[in-house]
Order: C-alpha cells, then sequence, then structure tokens
C-alpha cells in the first residue's frame, strides 16, 4: 500500500546536521541543489518533477534547509518567511500527479518551513530563536533553549459495522465527499483512546477492537496521521453538526465504487495522496 508523502528515498544525513563545516562544505558543492519554491508551493519542471536550481539563486542571508543526500547530490531547500502562513489549497490540484516521491520530499520541506515561521520567539522566555542544525532546529538567543520540529499526532479512522464503514463529511469538502473522521490525540491519550472519543464526539457511536493500519505525515502544517480501523457496537448515529455536515453508513460495493470513480458511486473518494483513500482501499480490499 503505498502511502502519500512517504518515500523520498533521500538519506536524510542527520549526521551532519551539528557540523556546520560540513554543511557549508555540501552548501558550496557544485552539485548542490536548492529546492525551487512557489511561496510553499512547488515549482515543477516541464516534465512534471520538483524544479531545482543551485544555490546561487538564494537570496542574500537567506537560511537554508538541509535536506539530505541525493545519492551525493546535497538537496536544500529555503527558509521562506511567509506572513500569517498560508493554506495551499492550489496544491490539491496537482499533488495527484506529482512523483509521490516529490511530493514526499517536498512535503517534509514545507512541513519545516511552516514550523519555523511558528517560532520565531521562545516559548520560554518569548526572545527571538536562530537556526541551527541545518534547518532542523531554532536556538532561543536568550536562555539558549533549544527547539525542534514538531509533529502533531491526528488519529484518523473508519468505524465498521455488519459490512458497511462510517464516512463523515465536513464543510469545506467538495460537494459529495466524504472521507473517514479524524482528530488530534489529546494529552494524557493513547491512539485507542483517541479513536474512541472521536467517534462518540462526532458520530455519537461506540466502538471496541480498536486496530491499527498506517500512518502518514501531514504537511499542512505538520501532523502525523495515523490511520485505524475499529469495530461499532452500534450503527445508531448522533452527529456531532459543529463538526460534520453529515455522516453515514457505506458498504464494500459502495466504498468500491467511489474508490474506482464510478457514476452513481455514493460518495466522493478522498484524493489518492490521502491516508483516508488507502484506508479506505485497504478496508474494500480485506473483504475481497
Amino acid at each position: 500500500m503505498r502511502i502519500g508523502f512517504t518515500g523520498s528515498g533521500i538519506d536524510r544525513a542527520d549526521r551532519h546536521r551539528l557540523d556546520e563545516s560540513r554543511i557549508a562544505e555540501l552548501a558550496s558543492s557544485l552539485s548542490a541543489r536548492l529546492l525551487r519554491l512557489a511561496a510553499l508551493d512547488p515549482e515543477l519542471d516541464e516534465t512534471g518533477r520538483l524544479a531545482w536550481g543551485s544555490l546561487a539563486e538564494i537570496e542574500d542571508e537567506a537560511d537554508l534547509i538541509f535536506l539530505g543526500l541525493a545519492g551525493e547530490t546535497p538537496l536544500f531547500a529555503p527558509l521562506r518567511r511567509i506572513e500569517g502562513g498560508q493554506r495551499a489549497w492550489a496544491i490539491f490540484g496537482i499533488l495527484g500527479s506529482m512523483a509521490p516521491e516529490d511530493a514526499a520530499l517536498w512535503g517534509a520541506a514545507r512541513s519545516l518551513i511552516e514550523w519555523h515561521n511558528r517560532h520565531n520567539f521562545c516559548g520560554r522566555c518569548g526572545h527571538s530563536t536562530e537556526v541551527f542544525r541545518a534547518g532542523w532546529g531554532r536556538r532561543c538567543t536568550n536562555c539558549g533553549l533549544d527547539h525542534f520540529p514538531r509533529v502533531d499526532p491526528v488519529v484518523i479512522m473508519i468505524a465498521e459495522h455488519q459490512g458497511r464503514v462510517l464516512l463523515g463529511r465536513q464543510p469545506q469538502y467538495p460537494a459529495g465527499r466524504y472521507s473517514a473522521l479524524a482528530g488530534f490525540v489529546e494529552p494524557g491519550e493513547s491512539i485507542e483512546e483517541a479513536v474512541a472519543r472521536e467517534l462518540h464526539e462526532e458520530a455519537g457511536i461506540r466502538v471496541s477492537n480498536v486496530r491499527y493500519v498506517a500512518s502518514q505525515p501531514w504537511p499542512f502544517p505538520g501532523q502525523l496521521m495515523i490511520a485505524c480501523v475499529a469495530e461499532a457496537d452500534s450503527d445508531a448515529l448522533i452527529i456531532d453538526r459543529t463538526e460534520l455536515d453529515d455522516a453515514k453508513w457505506v458498504d464494500r460495493e459502495g466504498v468500491r465504487a467511489a474508490l474506482a470513480g464510478e457514476p452513481g458511486a455514493p460518495f466522493l473518494a478522498p484524493p489518492p495522496f490521502a491516508i483516508a483513500h488507502s484506508l479506505l482501499a485497504w478496508w474494500a480490499g480485506e473483504g475481497a
């Protein structure tokens, strides 16, 4: 099962991140490449692959993020300053056509850039922070506290009941789209507990036998999506209308029709780069 935003295939080369002289050596290499970005979105070349330039294109005094090594080629991304952050809705239109390894590499760069833009100041003393570890950390200029890129865990899950699966629809979805339910893992909570709580809060159902299926880094801005399946005690729904426009049960035939894009399918499936699509494909295949 190929999961979106995974499989970049590069060596992240953590061993070099604290070695400033080694990073400088890699950056000065004629083979070093700089990821070309339009704000936070990727630029693509004529073949539809990620566009890369030389490090001579970097703006003066701009910070660099060392992404890693592709073979012997050092890869960097520019640390762009983005006012107010961006939710890149336009990128969803091209992600489906991007090579999976390109989407994974760009996704990592985007998450890091967003994190840097949200952590310009120290959470302990409030003073400014500066980049270190080749873009994989920030250090407070006053108290010296080190800050590292964070990933927020999110459970995304389907509940099953008598050969059907529960799907929900959020207000911002395109017309007809339904997907797996999801929510952030809260402090002091296990993955299994988060799955059960979210399904009860949003759909009013009780579940048991929560099983992990797969995970996905999601770069908007930086979540780890933890896909699970659970068994519902009942199919009676109490929908939280502040979270969902609608929720419904769909059988395997309906899920397969939606994943295949068939006319008359009971819902519009989530896009292939979303782990909800992979989760539904796994569930539909399990009943083959």
